[in-house]
């Protein structure tokens, strides 16, 4: 899995995106803990709104931002996006009100929007062979749970020295340290974001990608697999402080260690695919992920059920654990998809695509998760099952019958 790093320009890269996601994940649980701070009785609600807010940004702006740098050094669009992300979370620290957390919100998930997708837009021109490509899906996947499991415990070895306020200038340190590492490292010789599409008109760029989902009978069932993993990772990204906390009687420790318990389940997934995409297809990979994360949402009334609170924090750790899990085998094979039907030249498009289509089932889950559970716990919990089954359901009734394995796919290539 770790041959990618052999080539010089993904490494750098690859540390750039592991020290901005390290910074993300303080972000994160920073923000969960301010939250609570400024509104204990509506920190979900706080915190809901606030992630809707980010959903907003990544939804709307990714395509719009793909579309407006087309034509701009792929290298200056993301040292840009880094910078301006260091400088608001430079910012956060100094709120006082929570709809001052808002706009701050809104324009550093502006910058990531812009930022990720061009970043994954450049890996496919960089390695060239599908296995190795594979190997760094997987790799970028573990970065994106270093967030989710390692960020937590740096968060909660930090909160013993430091009010959580201060993890934001942990967030602007992981920006910086990407921005430093991107201008280090060696591009690929197209300079702008994509050659044929910086020639299509700004209206066509901005909606070709989403087009491509709909009308490409490979891409389509990747839709529903969005809709399946946003359902289940809403709940947990938003009510796992309110669990821990309130149900459970925890601390901060408590929240960030669910958090990494996730992250791991993840991880795990990112650590297995590589070899096990060898030998079964991404249809079996893929819809076994969103099964598994559907299945443990269903189980969450049980376990919050539970009286006790170190019985009670095991369950939804184990769940959480298998929603992670789920979760990756869902998502890690998104880019293979992608790369093996759409054209060099469509990259651009489809990852923002992509990054803004995933955002958008977010952006509606988000708020479920958030104000259903203000309401009720189990209650938000059975919804959001419910929308990941209809959505695995329709990811298999919608995937082409006649894909073939990745090795078959692989040799025909």
């Amino acid at each position: 899995m770790l041959t990618p790093l052999r080539n010089p320009a993904y490494r750098k890269l690859f540390a750039a995106q592991i020290i901005a996601l390290i910074g993300t994940g303080l972000a994160t649980v920073a923000l969960g803990l301010l939250a609570y701070e400024l509104d204990p009785k509506n920190a979900a609600g706080v915190l809901g709104t606030a992630l809707t807010v980010k959903m907003v940004a990544y939804v709307f702006v990714a395509p719009l931002a793909s579309a407006a740098v087309a034509k701009l050094s792929r290298r200056s669009v993301l040292i840009g996006a880094d910078l301006l992300r260091l400088v608001v979370a430079a910012s956060l620290p100094f709120v006082t009100e929570t709809w001052q957390i808002y706009p701050l919100i809104f324009i550093l998930q502006a910058a990531s929007a812009t930022f990720t997708p061009t970043f994954q837009s450049v890996i496919p021109e960089i390695l060239h062979e599908e296995e190795e490509y594979t190997n760094a899906l997987s790799l970028s996947r573990l970065a994106y749970d270093l967030e989710a499991a390692l960020s937590p415990m740096l968060a909660a070895a930090l909160l013993l020295v430091m009010h959580s306020n201060d993890l934001f200038f942990g967030t602007a340190l992981g920006f910086l340290g990407s921005a430093l590492l991107v201008a280090s490292a060696a591009f690929p010789t197209k300079g702008s974001i994509g050659d044929d599409e910086s020639e299509i008109p700004f209206g066509k760029r901005a909606r070709g990608g989403i087009e491509l989902f709909f009308h490409n009978p490979h891409l389509r069932p990747i839709l529903f697999l969005n809709l399946a993993v946003a359902a289940a990772g809403a709940f947990v990204l938003v009510q796992t402080v309110v669990i821990a906390k309130t149900n459970f009687g925890g601390d901060d420790g408590t929240v960030a260690l669910l958090l990494a318990v996730n992250g791991a389940g993840s991880m795990l997934g990112a650590f297995t695919l590589p070899r096990l995409l060898q030998h079964i297809p991404e249809k079996t990979v893929m819809l076994a992920g969103a099964l598994l994360l559907t299945f443990a949402t269903m189980l969450i009334p049980l376990a919050l059920g539970i009286s006790s609170r170190t019985p009670g924090l095991i369950a939804i750790g184990a769940l959480w654990l298998a929603i992670g899990l789920g979760w990756a085998s869902a998502e890690t094979p998104v880019g293979r998809i992608i790369r093996r039907h759409t054209s060099p030249g469509q990259f651009g498009q489809a990852f923002a695509a992509q990054f803004s289509l995933s955002h958008a089932c977010w952006l509606g889950t988000y708020p479920l998760a958030g104000w259903l559970g203000t309401w009720s716990l189990t209650g938000a919990a059975i919804v959001l099952a419910a929308i990941a089954a209809v959505s695995a359901a329709g990811a298999f009734s919608t995937w082409p019958r006649t894909t073939a394995s990745p090795m078959m796919t692989s040799q025909s290539s």
